[in-house]
């Protein structure tokens, strides 16, 4: 059987091998545009479908991150505070063992230290009440100061749960710290968990009194500050672990962009090749099309 090949047909064909390779020049000038294969979803269906769970992954990841670094900021501020804290606190040790030394002492020399030791007093609920970000980190999820002071007796007022940052699925880790177990929870001196302002007003009041043995304070003292390093050793513990999950995030984090680009990026050189070689192409069809078109009304009128 023969096909009967009318101008019409032939017309037809050439124009949509014209427009075919126009849209295919046209595909890869977006291409080299944008840098990107996949502009949208119809181009690569698979492919967009990965590079969407990617970024998906990549965002989470970005979150953990900020998450982290707000921990990280979290736990600086509170190691500072309890560091600083020992430090006074190793400064009114050297004062009460001073003290003691009634046989070298005078009331003027106790009233100095008694002076000193109510300042250090003020400083270390200035460290308990430390801030991050306007809340306390020692209060927990309580609002307001971790101590509130009335007629020179400090309580404790942190309450609530314990602050905590998510750094990976189903991971958290606790950046607050319990100010209670820090600087004590009763204001009774004798009591088994005094705070380290009861032992410090009752220091100064026996050093007041001319009959007063300020040498027992030194053990709470020492109870005190060993309570301090206890909690500073497990800011300096969970410190380690945000940096540990910050330096993975890190490296996930550019893993993922390397895998999204490599699912979405285009190989720049070869799709110019491929840019260079459709134009020659299309230049070829323009001229095929031209000369199968050529035949004009004016044509046949002849």
């Amino acid at each position: 059987m023969i096909t009967r090949v009318t101008h019409q047909s032939t017309q037809r064909t050439s124009l949509a091998n014209l427009q075919a390779n126009l849209t295919k020049m046209a595909n890869l000038q977006a291409q080299a545009s944008s840098g990107k294969l996949i502009t949208k979803a119809s181009d690569d269906p698979a492919k967009a479908a990965d590079a969407m769970a990617l970024r998906k992954e990549e965002r989470a990841a970005t979150q953990f991150a900020r998450n982290v670094q707000d921990g990280v900021s979290w736990l600086n501020t509170t190691d500072t505070a309890l560091t600083t804290s020992v430090a006074f606190l190793q400064r009114a040790r050297d004062l009460v063992v001073q003290g003691a030394n009634t046989g070298a002492m005078n009331a003027e020399s106790r009233e100095a230290i008694a002076v000193e030791l109510e300042g250090i007093t003020r400083a270390l609920a200035g460290q308990a009440n430390t801030t991050f970000l306007g809340r306390s980190v020692f209060a927990g999820t309580a609002d307001g100061a971790a101590f509130t002071e009335t007629d020179g007796v400090y309580t404790f007022a942190g309450a609530g749960g314990a602050v905590e940052r998510r750094v990976g699925t189903g991971t958290t880790v606790r950046v607050d710290t319990d100010g209670s177990k820090a600087f004590g929870s009763d204001t009774d001196p004798n009591s088994a968990d005094p705070t380290v302002f009861a032992v410090l007003s009752d220091i100064v009041k026996t050093l007041r009194d001319p009959n007063g043995d300020v040498a027992s304070g030194i053990d709470k003292i020492d109870s005190r500050m060993a309570s301090m390093l206890s909690q500073a050793a497990s800011v300096g513990a969970r410190t380690n672990q945000l940096t540990v999950a910050q330096e993975n995030l890190t490296t996930k984090i550019m893993t993922l962009k390397s895998d999204i680009s490599g699912v979405e990026d285009i190989d720049l050189a070869q799709t110019l090749i491929e840019l260079q070689m459709q134009e020659v192409a299309y230049q070829a069809a323009l001229g095929a099309t031209s000369r199968v078109l050529q035949p004009s009304l004016l044509d046949y009128l002849r």
